[in-house]
């Protein structure tokens, strides 16, 4: 099987600045790179913790969209927190609002972590999806 670069428009200067995929496509998987609470312009949302939480889910669902998938079709997604234990409550609630419940959930893990890629980024999102 061959791989696929999937990069949303909005983007693409990610993948030259930092040689870096949103996202893989190989058949009908995409794996999902992590996606942080930060706008187009690489800028961390940093108005309120919800917002920035949205923001995240936000580019994750912009990756998803770009390779014919969505937040329905998460098998497995794993999240890296700054502060896991004092922001897990509302991220479950941001959560609910983008991945749907169903019959059968997606596989979960999160970790809390001391920091990510940019001073003042709070969450990370990965996530592998079926294609249909």
């Amino acid at each position: 099987m061959t791989r696929e670069l999937v990069a949303p428009d909005e983007m693409l200067h990610l993948v030259e600045r930092f040689n870096y995929a949103p996202a893989v496509k190989v058949g009908n998987l995409i794996y999902c790179a992590g996606q942080v609470g930060r706008d187009a312009d690489m800028k961390v949302i940093d108005s309120s913790l919800e917002d920035h939480f949205v923001a995240a889910f936000e580019n994750l669902g912009a990756v998803l969209r770009a390779a014919g998938s969505d937040f329905e079709h998460i098998v497995e997604m794993t999240t890296f927190h700054v502060g896991l234990q004092d922001h897990l409550p509302l991220f479950l609630e941001v959560r609910e609002r983008f991945i749907p419940r169903g019959p059968v959930p997606h596989a979960w893990s999160a970790i809390g972590v001391t920091e990510l890629t940019f001073p003042g980024q709070l969450v990370e999102l990965k996530a592998i999806a079926l294609v249909p």
